[in-house]
């Protein structure tokens, strides 16, 4: 059976490559442009300038009456954003918390959630109206000062930007991920940002110091202590990305004798208070906090959380840098100002753009307002000049009114009025006749008339046109005094603290211990100092390899035939019962490859690396120290090859002793071998066959010493191995053990 035609004429053969491509286009633009990313102008996103439209329109102005949160929900995903109720009442939700926004834009009555991180009431037993802020942002709405557009569904217009004589996008701040990018902007003092602004009115070109003189940081609701470096801010501020290094705010409380406790009074900015209590407690139960003795909330509608230390001997300072190093007391807050332009084009903005952004804004809308109102003032003063006429003649008018079938034309013609003044004065109230109120549209006319001059003065002088807006910038940080709640600042610019304040060592019970690793990579720790190594029991087939006294603050340096350096702290190794766990659980070593050295970390050691082709190099231990169980690769390996050697640069050393699988010694200086961080090195010996075999440092006026079944045996007179590196050397001294080593 044939294919029906009309169907083949509708089927488009399109690769998949292609329509995925078009799709997944169409939604990452619609992500970044309608849900993710505020605009710079007004600072926010569409959710939330639906929400302020739509209780504009309700009238909930900061003076009036609140209405049910469930009722502008409505309103909002019924007329501007649909979408569903739970998301957009949680975006109003947030707008009202004090702990979330530093200028809240929604003035909530009922359980708007708290800094526990407990959830807000449900919509229908919460009330809501629009804040002084909010009011700001909307101010001039109904004044042409903004295009509006279509809602989804045409029966609706709303705005495309808010007029925001208020710079939200950087008081308030934003957070969001888009589709291949996010934003994350921390909230900011309104004084200091309007002394930035006035200084940009000015000064455009003004420096990035400069403006971090005016906006030292950001500026948190829950307070804090930015302890962020200057320069640091100063690059964040100048790229737009960066991070800021925030910590709780802490006091001490005497308790007499001697005792105290100590009183945190600020957390950093969305640290859940409940959730951090729940952590530290948590880590007090794995000993990990050994200065800790109790955690309490004694928090009301003020942070007050209670740490009591074990001893009366330990520093408050020491044991707040414990907690600093290892809970969220301290965070990172991230600095990504990725904003829609005026172009609704997404971009990384610094704060010298994003401020301009603001201020080319407020330009845009004084212009359109003044034209606004001059328009409106030019079609009053039209009324109000044919209402005067009106008056000088006002007999006629009666008359005309009283005895023509068509007074509009008559009245058109006798006085030379447009259609707009007769209609007027058609309209007019016997009672607007009496004598005094000419005298009031005169004087209407009067000040009309001055009001339009002035406008047209501003439209004319764009020097003007910044000076208002310098006024209005000025009305705003008055009305954000410093002294006022809103603008005090909160978080303080602390100073930051050393890199490393307090070795997590002074947090680890200091005990001696001896780690056992068996030759098939079993690894434990067993108290204690002294074991004897035939006493010790291993799994059938397995045997001792490494045996190492050491202590539990101390770390354990591993070095393996992959090249890469391992590190492991001692307090975190299986115990000795039984035969400890696998060396691979504790770190990402594949079954490729083995463990080749193992000892107690020496930050002031050196140690000669080498792979079995004979190349290597000297690497100071403390660069080789692993952050992760990946381990950090220090010897660069080629193809077919394998790190063969870690070996300890003696202190008095200046020379080297290489010796080959063939039995051949080469002993050269110290000096001729580099020191890195990371390579493949430099040929220590040459081979005709055969691989390295092991590596001794000595010093050359005490000749050469090695490991026999009898003793120790030496050579002094070791000339004629002296030689340059990356010879092949001379056959080894007569009595050189066959296992050829030196130990």
């Amino acid at each position: 059976m044939s294919k029906s035609p009309a169907y083949s004429e509708n089927i488009l053969e399109t690769p998949l490559a292609d329509a995925l491509g078009e799709r997944y286009l169409a939604y990452a633009l619609s992500t970044i442009m309608s849900r993710s990313l505020p605009d710079v102008r007004d600072g926010l996103k569409p959710v939330h300038r639906r929400l302020l439209y739509a209780m504009q329109q309700l009238k909930l102005d900061p003076k009036s009456g609140y209405k049910k949160c469930a009722r502008v929900i409505g309103d909002v995903i019924g007329k501007y954003h649909p979408h569903g109720d739970a998301s957009v009442y949680e975006a109003l939700v947030r707008l009202a918390q004090e702990f979330a926004v530093r200028y809240p834009l929604v003035d909530g009555q009922g359980n708007f959630g708290n800094i526990d991180g407990d959830n807000a009431a449900a919509m229908r037993y919460t009330e809501s109206r629009l804040t002084d802020v909010a009011w700001m942002l909307l101010d001039g709405i109904d004044e042409d000062a903004v295009d509006f557009r279509e809602t989804y569904d045409g029966e609706e217009s709303e705005p495309v930007v808010l007029p925001s004589c208020f710079p939200n996008l950087l008081a308030n701040g934003a957070n969001g991920i888009a589709v291949g990018m996010a934003t994350s902007i921390p909230p900011h003092n309104i004084v200091e940002l309007a002394d930035a602004l006035s200084h940009l009115i000015k000064f455009p070109n003004a420096t990035f110091d400069k403006l971090v003189d005016l906006v030292p940081g950001p500026d948190f609701p829950t307070g804090g202590i930015l302890i962020e470096s200057r320069a640091s801010i100063v690059e964040s501020y100048r790229t737009g990305r960066g991070s800021f290094r925030l910590r709780a705010r802490w006091e001490t409380e005497d308790l007499g004798r001697g005792q105290y406790q100590i009183v945190i009074t600020e957390i950093p900015y969305q640290v859940q208070k409940a959730r951090l209590i729940e952590k530290i407690a948590e880590m007090m139960e794995l000993k990990k906090l050994p200065f800790l003795a109790d955690i309490r909330d004694e928090s009301t509608t003020d942070v007050r959380v209670i740490l009591e230390p074990k001893s009366r001997t330990i520093e408050a300072a020491t044991l707040m840098e414990q907690l600093f190093l290892q809970t969220d007391l301290e965070n990172r807050i991230s600095l990504n100002l990725n904003v829609l332009d005026a172009h609704t084009v997404p971009r990384v903005m610094n704060l010298r753009e994003a401020l301009l952004a603001f201020l080319e804004h407020r330009h845009e809308v004084l212009v359109r307002k003044s034209n606004y109102r001059l328009n409106k003032i030019e079609k009053r003063l039209e009324i109000l000049e044919g209402f005067l006429k009106a008056y000088l003649n006002l007999d006629e008018v009666i008359r005309i009114i009283r005895e023509e079938d068509e007074p509009k034309s008559v009245m058109m013609a006798t006085f030379k009025l447009n259609d707009i003044q007769v209609e007027a004065i058609l309209n007019m109230r016997l009672r607007q006749l009496r004598k005094l109120e000419e005298i009031t549209i005169q004087g209407e006319h009067d000040d009309l008339s001055t009001e339009g001059l002035g406008l047209q003065e501003l439209l004319g002088d764009e020097t003007k046109r910044w000076a208002t807006i310098a006024g209005e910038i000025s009305q705003m940080k008055k009305h954000f005094a410093k002294d006022s709640q809103l603008g005090t600042r909160r978080t303080t610019i602390g100073e930051p603290p050393k890199a490393v304040v307090v070795p997590l060592e002074a947090f680890i019970e200091r005990e001696p211990i001896t780690i056992v690793c068996s030759d098939k990579g079993w690894i434990r720790a067993i108290k204690g100092h002294g074991l004897e190594n035939d006493k010790l029991k291993y799994k059938d087939g397995d045997k001792a390899r490494f045996l190492i006294e050491t202590q539990t603050t101390d770390k354990l340096m591993l070095f393996a035939t992959n090249g890469r350096f391992y590190t492991l702290g001692c307090d975190r190794l299986p115990g000795g019962r039984g035969h400890g766990e696998p060396i691979r659980l504790q770190i990402e070593l594949g079954n490729a490859h083995d463990i080749i050295m193992m000892m107690r970390h020496d930050p002031e050691r050196r140690l000669i690396v080498a792979s079995d082709a004979g190349r290597g190099f000297i690497v100071e231990e403390r660069e080789a120290v692993a952050q992760t169980k990946s381990g950090k690769q220090v010897l660069n390996l080629g193809a077919n090859e394998e790190a063969s050697l870690c070996v300890t640069v003696e202190p008095d050393a200046d020379s080297i002793a290489v010796l080959g699988e063939n039995r051949k010694l080469l002993i050269f200086s110290l000096q001729e071998l580099p020191v890195m961080g990371r390579g493949k090195g430099v040929i220590l010996q040459r081979y005709s066959s055969g691989s390295l075999r092991d590596i001794k440092t000595l010093t050359l006026a005490n000749g050469l010493t090695w490991q026999t079944g009898s003793g120790i045996r030496s050579e002094t007179n070791i000339a004629s191995w002296v030689g340059k590196r990356a010879q092949a050397g001379q056959g080894v001294p007569k009595g050189f053990p066959k296992v050829n080593r030196f130990t």
